[in-house]
């Protein structure tokens, strides 16, 4: 048997499944499932349509309805073999699952301990009948402060937020926990959460490490706060790149074997690296968070190279001294810049590949290149439920289908996708793109552009008028629309373009409701109009008061 995680639509319930009475029911799962996850693997087994459940059928029907919420991910599954026997399997499990402590704290301080006495990922997992995966989820709660876990033990925030946060440095953690406090501020979770974390838009000048006083641009100061900020990414991350291969190089003078610079914003997983001094050949590794904050972590190897040198050791093996790196920090600037600069200017002839390799770059971004779609943030719900249902935004939704199938992008979110862990690759989508005809290249620009329009840009009423927008095509008011109305000179104004003066005169000493009621009376037809397809002057392009 092999034990594996498999995306839900490739499993699919089995006739030969034993529970058939309330197999439906699942209400008693969700609450554990949507705090911890899977922990007891599915049986399954391959079939013609990918994987059939054994065993498990109600886990499966509890991740199902959880996965409408976007809350699970793969499920973990033991995959049987012909000759295996079921029921020992499942009795198995059952037995190792029962010594598994039920909450994810205690969970992580088990496992823990095992690590401690020199276990492996794998052989913990193996111990309690659970998958790898799940034991390095837990694991990674070492990095969380004390405050949020004592949060997260009182249920005082969810285990969706506990898991982003292990993404978090210890500063940024106590950000967010300063912000979770305050009742005047809000602390973000979920996509905000990870926004928030690695979105990068603010660069505090506590990060550097460099002479701020060589910085040539401005420094924005926080007038409620005591942090300041670069207002010039660019400077600052050219300034600290040179500053981290300074740092490098010094390093490499002191004899370490290697500096490892992890890509912007991966996190340093202490878990899967042992600590290796440098006589042994550690290595230092340098973490960077995308607000530009630099961590060196000083005598690690992964665990799989800690582990073979060790057994090399043990079979009495000399291991020479680790090779210096061929090439210096300063050298593959220089190799860098030359090769940058030759491709820069040829690229030039080639508009179709700048096409193609700019749409690329505003689906997964890139160091220079951050953006991301427009949230449409409502102030009320019922703003946000009338945007949700008006004409526009349906078919601005099947427009996103239809582009999001064009390059075979299956998870259903935005087609901008940024973030820290976003499923978009560049170099797939580049690769796809570029054997795509200059037409659908552009429909897949025109909508990426779109969903990154900001809602109250001075562009989109500039927009409006170049395509001669009709607002009549996609919004009729509605209550909505007049319950935000405040101004009664501008609601009598209406009922008198609406109704004429008659009625306009009559009404003035009338509340507001009664004459939002008259004109919505006339939009309806069910009294007597002075005009047809009446749009108030805000939403005319341009918008006039």
């Amino acid at each position: 048997m092999k034990l594996d995680h498999l995306p839900l639509e490739q499993l699919k319930l089995s006739d030969l499944n034993v529970r058939k009475k309330n197999a439906g029911n699942v209400d008693d799962l969700l609450p554990s499932i949507r705090r911890l996850g899977i922990l007891q693997p599915l049986l399954v087994r391959p079939n013609c349509e990918g994987f059939e459940i054994v065993a498990g059928q109600r886990r499966f029907r509890a991740a199902s309805i959880l996965a409408e919420d976007g809350v699970t991910g793969p499920i973990p599954v033991i995959i049987m073999e012909d000759g295996d026997d079921a029921t020992a399997i499942e009795a198995s499990l059952v037995e190792n699952i029962a010594r598994l402590p039920m909450d994810e704290i205690d969970q992580f301080k088990a496992f823990e301990a095992l690590r401690g006495e020199g276990l492996s990922v794998e052989e913990i997992a193996a111990r309690f009948g659970v998958t790898g995966r799940l034991v390095q989820q837990r694991l990674a709660i070492a990095a969380i402060i004390d405050p949020i876990l004592n949060a997260d033990r009182r249920e005082d925030i969810n285990a969706d937020t506990l898991r982003i946060l292990t993404m978090a440095t210890p500063r940024q953690q106590k950000a967010w926990w300063k912000l979770f406090r305050s009742e005047d501020e809000y602390a973000p979770t979920g996509r905000s959460l990870k926004n928030w974390l690695f979105g990068g838009a603010h660069v505090p000048v506590g990060n550097a490490l460099f002479d701020v006083t060589e910085y040539k641009g401005i420094i924005i100061s926080d007038l409620f706060g005591n942090e300041q900020y670069f207002a010039d990414a660019d400077i600052f991350w050219q300034m600290q790149d040179n500053a981290i291969a300074a740092k490098r190089d010094a390093y490499l003078g002191k004899g370490w074997a290697e500096i490892v610079i992890l890509d912007r914003g991966k996190r340093f997983a202490a878990w899967e690296h042992e600590k290796t001094p440098k006589k042994n050949g550690g290595k230092v590794f340098v973490s960077i968070t995308h607000d530009g904050e630099a961590a060196f972590h000083e005598g690690y190897l992964s665990v799989k190279e800690a582990r073979k040198r060790k057994a090399a050791g043990e079979r009495g093996e000399q291991g020479c001294k680790p090779a210096r790196a061929e090439r210096t920090a300063a050298m593959d600037n220089y190799l860098g810049l030359h090769r940058h600069a030759a491709v820069r200017v040829e690229l030039l002839s080639h508009p179709a590949a700048a096409l193609r390799l700019a749409v690329a770059h505003m689906i997964a971004g890139s160091a220079l290149w951050q953006i991301k779609p427009e949230g449409q943030r409502a102030n009320t719900p019922e703003i946000r439920a009338e945007v949700a249902a008006s004409k526009a935004q349906a078919a601005f939704g099947e427009e996103r289908k239809a582009v999001l199938a064009l390059l075979g992008i299956e998870d259903g979110g935005p087609l901008v996708d940024q973030s820290f862990y976003s499923p978009r690759s560049f170099g797939e989508l580049f690769a796809a793109l570029m054997q795509m005809e200059d037409a659908t290249v552009l429909r897949i620009l025109a909508y990426a552009m779109a969903e990154t329009l900001g809602a109250h840009h001075g562009i989109v009423d500039t927009l409006g008028g170049l395509f001669s927008t009709d607002m009549r095509n996609w919004w009729t008011p509605g209550e909505t629309f007049f319950g935000l109305l405040r101004d009664k000179p501008a609601i009598n104004a209406m009922v008198r373009e609406v109704s004429g003066d008659i009625t306009a005169d009559a009404n003035i000493p009338a509340t507001a409701k009664v004459r939002e009621k008259i004109v919505m009376e006339c939009l309806r037809g069910t009294r007597e109009a002075r005009v047809k397809d009446w749009l108030p002057r805000y939403m005319a392009f341009p918008a006039r008061d």
